[in-house]
C-alpha cells in the first residue's frame, strides 16, 4: 500500500467509460465521508495540464515520436505524485486516478512498440514507490469504444490512432493483469453503466475493508 492512505486507478482503452466510473466511485466513498482525491492523467496540476494540451489536443502534435510522448506522460506525472498523489496519502486519504502508469505501458509499450524494459525504468524515475493498491482495467472492444470516444466534439490525438493500435494497447493491459492480479481486475465494460459500477464498489470495499 503506497503511504497510509489507498490508492486506485482506472485503466482501459478509449471509449470504456473508465472516467465515469472513477467519478461515480468518488461520488459513492464521499457520500461514506471518505477523504478522496479524485484526479486524472496526463494532467492533475498546472504543469500536467499544460502537458495535457500537448499531447492529446494539439492538432501540430500529429508527428510527435513515441520517445517524446513518452517523455512527456511521464514528465506530468513525476509533477502529479510529488504535488498532489504522494501528499493525499500520506495524509491517509483515498485517491482515485484515472489512467496512471500502466496506461503508458500499454500505450506506448505494446502499442508504440517501445521497450518495455526501458519504460519501467522510466516510471521507476517518475512515480518511484508510489504504486496503486488497485488498479481496475475496464475492458472493451476497440471498436465499441471508438464509437463512443470519436463521437465526442473535442479533437483528441489520443482517441485517433488505428484500430490496431488500440488492440496492441488492449492486449498488453490484459498481459499486464495476467502478470499481476494481486494488483489488477479486469472487469467487462460492455455493459450498462450500473453493473459495472456495482463491480466497481465491490471491489473498493473489498480493497478499504482489508
Amino acid at each position: 500500500m503506497a503511504g497510509r492512505g489507498h490508492f486506485i486507478t482506472f485503466e482501459g482503452s478509449e471509449g470504456c467509460g473508465k472516467s465515469t466510473q472513477a467519478r461515480l466511485l468518488a461520488e459513492q466513498l464521499r457520500a461514506q465521508h471518505r477523504k478522496v482525491l479524485l484526479t486524472r492523467e496526463p494532467g492533475g496540476t498546472v504543469i500536467g495540464d499544460e502537458i495535457r494540451k500537448i499531447l492529446q489536443y494539439n492538432r501540430s502534435s500529429h508527428n510527435m515520436t513515441p520517445e517524446c510522448e513518452l517523455l512527456l506522460f511521464s514528465a506530468s506525472r513525476a509533477q502529479h505524485v510529488r504535488e498532489w498523489i504522494q501528499p493525499a496519502l500520506d495524509r491517509g486519504e483515498i485517491v482515485i486516478c484515472d489512467r496512471f502508469l500502466d496506461s503508458t505501458t500499454a500505450y506506448q509499450g505494446y502499442g508504440r512498440g517501445l521497450s518495455l524494459d526501458l519504460i519501467a525504468k522510466v516510471h521507476e524515475l517518475a512515480v518511484g514507490g508510489c504504486l496503486p493498491d488497485l488498479t481496475i482495467v475496464i475492458d472493451i472492444d476497440p471498436r465499441i469504444g471508438l464509437e463512443r470516444a470519436r463521437g465526442r466534439e473535442l479533437f483528441d490525438r489520443m482517441e485517433n490512432q488505428t484500430l490496431q493500435f488500440y488492440e496492441r494497447a488492449r492486449q498488453g493491459y490484459l498481459k499486464l493483469a495476467q502478470a499481476d492480479p494481486k494488483r489488477f481486475v479486469v472487469i467487462p465494460g460492455a455493459r450498462p453503466i450500473g453493473q459495472v459500477q456495482a463491480d466497481v464498489w465491490s471491489l473498493a470495499k473489498k480493497l478499504l475493508h482489508a
